[in-house]
């Protein structure tokens, strides 16, 4: 059950984040539609999740929901270390906030609203 609100969560964030309550409550209903469904997957994850596949990794533009395709292929980058935008960081914030952890800490980079520290 954690699992089905996980995913159904991170889809209704990723596709509808800047939508109105409305917007976002349609991605979200839409999925469990479909879960209900006997036509697609029997759960948020499976549902998310579809796409056509070359192995393990889906393919570029044939997901069923975007962000799945997008997320894994920026995590594919950052997993194979061809580029380190952060320059080394193993802390983060945004730039509206001050944390306490940050004094003391290099920062390494400075990008859109994030601020990337390493130690």
């Amino acid at each position: 059950m954690i699992a089905s609100l996980t995913c159904l969560a991170m889809a209704v964030y990723f596709e509808a984040r800047s939508e109105s309550l409305e917007g976002q409550l349609a991605v979200a209903n839409t999925i469990i539609n479909r879960v209900q469904s006997d036509k697609f997957p029997s759960t948020s994850c499976e549902v998310t999740k579809q796409a056509r596949y070359i192995g393990d990794h889906p393919i570029r533009n044939k997901c069923h929901f975007s962000y799945w395709c997008d997320a894994l292929s920026i995590a594919m980058l950052a997993s194979i270390r061809l580029f380190d935008v952060t320059d080394g960081a193993v802390f983060y914030h945004r730039d509206d906030v001050q944390p306490y952890w940050s004094a003391g800490l290099d920062v390494t980079r400075k990008i859109g609203r994030h601020i990337f520290y390493s130690n």
